[in-house]
């Protein structure tokens, strides 16, 4: 697992401007105005070796200035949880005042290793004034100027020298990982909970990837998996939306981690943005992935052409994911959970597919014959030879004259026989085109 490097303070002080030096690009908006961070901002950053999640806790508070310093108190309590090293960001022009004291106290009470980062510290007579912020209590403090870049590296240095080995793998990790994914209350927990007290499984508790969360074994017809929930935030906030965030970065590191992501919908509210935010993050990372409607004991007229439509309306909103298996559960009566296990695993052998050169070639040659190739300025173009380069997600490298100009709508094609032949159900495809 990539270790994680929170950004925290109070607002103005520069946050979302380191943000944007660590990852190297600018990605957070900027603006005096308080409040003006809105979105999820975390990314990934590479220093001496190191890979690492930076994650700007900058503007996740309500606009009430009133519960301002519970919002700047519930990010740091959700930072101290979530990361490996804490970047406490404070402002050198504005001094010292009660809410730096505030985020102070909290972040000594804890063992995580804090880094005073005193910003805006772009000249050598505002870094020599960082030296009153000793008074906060923290050994060491990492003058900087996050528009310059001043004092960055050096503070990088420290962060890497911190942070934790990318995590080795441990008992478990050599089983297929499945993470519970969703909108809040669709029943990820519900699930997963059903699963385990199913007589037919055997539970063990292991040492979860998510922090403060239990990963569970399961042993199902004599295989053993882990069952990874991304609903276990403890919920303390009063701030909902600090909440909401680091759920998102808890969501996003599990479908990395995982082999199957299971996209947990509410059968009565249907499909939604974030939903598809989560199928293409799943599918950019080549993950095996299944839909399951939960709740469909509340479902009216329950029967198979319900189902259709369902499935029909989802494939409708992300037409170029409709390789993906919808099913259909419920897990407060335990109605065809075990289809969940079932048919991630069928999407797990999919995943570790391998079609052989010859067969796969015999496949391109009929393909051909039904749809020729079409002819670009002047040339026909042609496709020599395909093999499979990896498999467990599949590869495949098609050798063919010309291939930046083989249009989208014939990739797509291919695509779509690739799976009318060898299925590939639940799979992203990975096709990569190279000159012969």
């Amino acid at each position: 697992m990539i270790p994680t490097v929170s950004i925290v303070g109070r607002p103005n002080v520069g946050k979302s401007t380191l943000f944007n030096r660590l990852i190297g690009r600018r990605k957070a908006i900027v603006h005096d105005e308080y409040g003006v961070t809105r979105d999820r901002h975390y990314g990934e950053s590479y220093w001496n070796g190191k890979n690492f999640t930076v994650i700007d806790t900058g503007g996740y508070l309500p606009d009430d200035l009133n519960v301002i310093t519970a919002g700047v108190r519930e990010q740091v309590h959700l930072a101290i949880e979530e990361s490996d090293v804490i970047l406490f960001v404070v402002d050198t022009e504005s001094g010292i005042n009660t809410l730096d004291k505030s985020v102070a106290e909290v972040l000594r009470k804890q063992s995580k290793p804090v880094l005073l980062v005193v910003n805006k510290a772009d000249n050598e007579n505002k870094a020599m004034n960082a030296v009153e912020f000793y008074e906060l209590g923290f050994d060491e403090l990492y003058p900087v100027s996050a528009i310059s870049g001043t004092g960055t590296g050096d503070l990088l240095d420290k962060v890497v020298e911190l942070l934790p080995d990318e995590a080795t793998e441990e008992e478990g990790d050599q089983f297929p990982k499945i993470a519970f994914v969703g909108r809040p209350n669709v029943g990820k927990s519900s699930l997963m909970n059903a699963l385990l007290k199913n007589e037919r499984c055997i539970v063990t508790d292991i040492p979860g990837t998510t922090r403060d969360a239990i990963n569970s074994q399961l042993d199902y017809n004599g295989q053993t998996y882990i069952l990874v929930d991304t609903a276990g935030l403890r919920k303390k906030a009063k701030v909902k939306e600090n909440i909401e965030f680091y759920s998102t970065v808890r969501t996003d590191r599990s479908i990395k981690e995982a082999d199957v992501v299971v996209l947990i919908l509410d059968a009565m509210q249907g499909f939604d943005e974030q939903d598809k935010r989560i199928l293409r993050e799943a599918e950019k990372f080549n993950k095996g992935i299944v839909i399951a409607l939960n709740k469909w004991d509340l479902v009216p007229e329950k029967d198979t052409n319900l189902l259709k439509e369902f499935q029909e309306y989802i494939h409708n909103k992300v037409l170029t994911l409709d390789y993906i298996p919808i099913i259909s559960i419920s897990a407060l009566t335990g109605q065809r959970i075990e289809k969940v296990i079932q048919t991630a695993q069928s999407v797990i052998d999919q995943r570790r597919k391998k079609i052989s050169t010859p067969e796969l070639n015999k496949f391109i040659e009929k393909m051909l014959k039904a749809r020729a190739l079409p002819v670009k300025r002047g040339r026909q173009l042609k496709i020599q030879y395909a093999v499979q380069v990896k498999s467990n997600p599949p590869v495949f490298k098609f050798f063919m004259n010309n291939p930046q100009e083989l249009p989208p709508n014939y990739r797509r094609f291919i695509e779509n026989k690739l799976r009318e032949e060898f299925s590939f159900e639940g799979v992203p495809i990975t096709m990569v085109f190279r000159q012969k």
